[in-house]
């Protein structure tokens, strides 16, 4: 048997769609759209919570060019979501959120849509709105779903060891509260598809990033066979999590069904802002103790999401942020109560990080703020309590095999050494206090600041580390599944990949073509991949959750392992189907389980420099240090890296997604402020260390979501490193940055 060809592994192959999209060649879903094709126009509620008394679509049907106004009654099974169907296609008795949809417009041309939507007249009756996360707790809140008995979508609780004794008797013991905010998804692709017959089978042509469950809730409200309808991407212009609920895609799949023409759908980017999910919003109690030592033995946790007004993924990002509240460390008594709730808000469900960030936001500050306390290296208190191999989690199992997060902290550590030499300090030091070096700027008054504030600008530098874990959790049954085809006499001479793997724009396909031809010992080129239609690719689960490499390469690899050993031959071909080591539900009392089957591991430092004036932070510099276990093509993974880096620092602090009463404030990219190049510091070292997986295709184990997951505790670190002041709202905006040093001042008794 041949042995596989290594030498594809960790090389920077060219993309094959890169010059498609460069040169404008690549088709996304906005450019299938024909003329001939029935325009389609959704009518948004732009209420956040009212009952429908009546929708009279009489004046919409009268307009010239106008096919038909769908309503609630067209929709055979009007419900759907990715774990409960609790979200109405069209809404029907009542509307939960400003995007709620209440019908759909169909018409010969897009301005015959357009003016027809403007002619709906939908009588509605206000409900008082429940806006705030908090207050929806309460027992007597108004219900956002009368048929619950609360608002309370989800909770998890962890109990380990003792807190109370153990805060009773640490020499240490600090208490935060930490909040953080929307996120827009901002892929560049705005939502669209189109809808056609070919023959029996609806098609439905669009961008997401789970071919086979698009199809199946698609058929499941229409009422149709699975095997009737056929979901196909085209290019994905960016997911990030966002494309894993439905969008638009039962929308067309409804008209084109209902009229058997075919339909064309394109929203422009406020309605994609206004009617898909976003990342949750936080509040988080910490209470964490150590003694003087370094030991960290005690961590009490309570964390409450605001899932919007419908489920998507909430629960489940519910348990992600609760198992990971305790960060990278093994800590002895934890105790951690997670609550996700139903308001009367967009939509909350999968983004990069999947609860993670938000619940590192918390806990990476928290630990420095032990150090320092102790007067100890945030450094040092690290590396005294991560995890190692055999490790238990707060969920008293250990981790599985590969716990690299400690080799990747002492990487991040040698790498600040080297990079950061200019600065004239240590890691230490750096992370211990403001740093000495400043502009020479100064302010005007003298006396606004005073003490050791005697420059405008201030540096400091931040450190912080994170776990995340790959593929799906909590007892959900994961698999990837991949068919290769062999053809060739006595040399292979062509392999026909099949997978249903959605290229978001990560390069998945290009690792999927790489590991088949590394195994398989051919060129590249001889690997033809079939990885955009339902029908015709195998399930390989969602692009999500940093699985795609871990989970659809396996399965390539193991699926091309196996077709090798009938060749030559008639049949030569093999599906293989790879499952990893099952997960568990938590129990419900305690937390206890084995909640993930596989981790990612990352340690970064950041340097920033803040305007003590205006608020200001920018980034300077960025260390991300990440085990992808096996590169199975570095250029990609320090790309994934850089790109995440980038949403991560938007996240941190730019990115100021807004809403009152439901409404949203920001239902624009001139509000709603995405990073720009200039925003961007000039060094970022993307490091990958290459600690072999032992069950990742070749080693390789995911990395696409590991970089946002500690980056804003190192942010906030660092404007701590240079200030003194702690910020614990995320964005860092100027506002709270500028009240965070005025806090800190008034604590030591400088008046500014």
């Amino acid at each position: 048997m041949r042995r596989p060809d290594n030498t594809l592994i960790g090389q920077a192959v060219a993309r094959p769609d890169a010059l498609g999209k460069v040169t404008g060649a690549a088709l996304y879903p906005a450019d299938l759209v024909r003329a001939d094709m029935v325009q389609l126009k959704a009518v948004f509620a732009n209420r956040a919570h009212a009952r429908i008394l009546s929708v009279d679509t009489s004046a919409a049907l009268a307009h010239p060019g106008v096919l038909a106004v769908f309503t609630a009654t067209d929709v055979p099974y009007n419900r759907f979501g990715l774990i409960d169907d609790d979200q109405p296609l069209l809404c029907d008795d009542k509307v939960r959120f400003v995007g709620d949809r209440v019908a759909l417009v169909a018409a010969e041309t897009l301005e015959a849509a357009e003016v027809a939507a403007k002619l709906m007249r939908v009588e509605y009756e206000d409900l008082p709105i429940v806006s705030d996360a908090r207050a929806a707790m309460a027992s007597d809140a108004p219900l956002v779903h009368a048929d619950r008995d609360g608002n309370i979508l989800g909770r998890v609780r962890i109990r380990k060891g003792d807190v109370d004794a153990a805060f009773a008797s640490a020499d240490v013991v600090i208490e935060e509260e930490f909040s953080t905010s929307w996120q827009e998804h901002a892929y560049l692709q705005p939502d669209a598809g189109i809808a056609y017959y070919e023959g029996k089978r609806l098609v439905i042509e669009t961008a997401g990033q789970w071919l086979h469950e698009d199809r199946r809730q698609i058929a499941k409200m229409l009422q149709l066979a699975e095997d009737d309808v056929v979901i196909r991407y085209a290019k994905i212009g960016g997911a990030f999590g966002g494309r894993e609920d439905l969008i638009v895609q039962p929308l067309l799949a409804l008209a084109t069904w209902k009229l058997k023409r075919p339909s064309a759908l394109v929203w422009n980017r406020e309605e994609s802002i206004v009617g898909h999910q976003k990342r949750h919003p936080y509040f988080i109690r910490s209470k964490w103790a150590a003694n003087k030592d370094g030991k960290i033995v005690a961590a009490q946790t309570e964390l409450l999401a605001d899932g919007g007004a419908y489920a998507s993924t909430s629960v489940e990002v519910l348990k992600g942020a609760t198992v990971g509240a305790s960060g990278t460390y093994e800590i002895e008594n934890v105790a951690t109560d997670g609550y996700v709730v139903y308001t009367n808000n967009v939509p909350c469900g999968a983004f990069r990080g999947f609860g993670l960030p938000q619940a590192h936001f918390a806990a990476e500050s928290m630990v420095t703020r032990l150090a320092l306390a102790l007067g100890i290296d945030p450094v040092e208190i690290r590396r005294r309590n991560m995890y190692r191999e055999g490790s238990l989690t707060a969920t008293q199992t250990p981790l599985p095999q590969g716990v690299s997060a400690l080799p990747v902290l002492e990487r991040c550590v040698a790498e600040m050494a080297a990079r950061f030499k200019s600065n004239g300090a240590s890691p230490s030091s750096a992370v211990l206090r403001p740093s000495t070096r400043a502009s020479k700027m100064r302010t005007q008054d003298d006396t606004f600041v005073s003490g050791a504030y005697d420059t405008m600008l201030r540096r400091g530098v931040g450190i912080a580390s994170g776990i995340k874990n790959v593929g799906y959790s909590f007892g959900f049954p994961d698999q990837a599944t991949a068919t290769v085809e062999l053809y060739g006499e006595q040399e292979i001479d062509r392999v026909v990949l099949r997978i249903g793997a959605a290229e978001c724009g990560q390069g998945a396909h290009l690792v999927m073509r790489t590991i088949c031809a590394a195994t398989l010992k051919v060129p590249l080129d001889r690997i033809e991949l079939i990885a955009e239609d339902s029908h015709e690719s195998p399930n390989a689960g969602s692009a999500s959750a940093s699985r795609m490499t871990f989970m659809g390469g396996r399965a390539v690899k193991d699926a091309a392992t196996a077709a090798l050993q009938r060749f030559p031959g008639k049949e030569a071909k093999a599906t293989v189907q790879f499952r990893p080591e099952e997960t568990t539900p938590l129990e419900p009392e305690t937390g206890k389980g084995f909640p993930h089957f596989n981790y990612g591991y990352v340690s970064q430092a950041v340097e920033v420099e803040v305007d003590t004036a205006t608020g200001l932070v920018r980034v300077l510099r960025i260390i991300s240090v990440h085990d992808v276990g096996r590169a199975i093509n570095k250029q990609q993974v320090e790309g994934q890296i850089e790109g995440c880096l980038a949403q991560a620092v938007g996240y941190a602090l730019t990115e100021n997604f807004q809403c009152r009463d439901g409404r949203i404030l920001t239902p624009h990219f001139s509000t709603y402020l995405l990073p720009t190049t200039l925003d961007m510091p000039t060094e970022v070292y993307p490091v990958i260390m290459e600690l072999a997986d032992p069950n990742g295709p070749f080693g390789a184990r995911g990395v696409a979501e590991m970089a946002l997951v500690p980056f804003a505790a190192a942010v906030a670190n660092a404007i701590h490193a240079a200030t003194g002041a702690w910020v614990t709202q995320v964005p860092f905006t100027p506002e709270r940055v500028l009240a965070a040093i005025a806090r800190s001042h008034s604590a030591e008794g400088v008046t500014a």
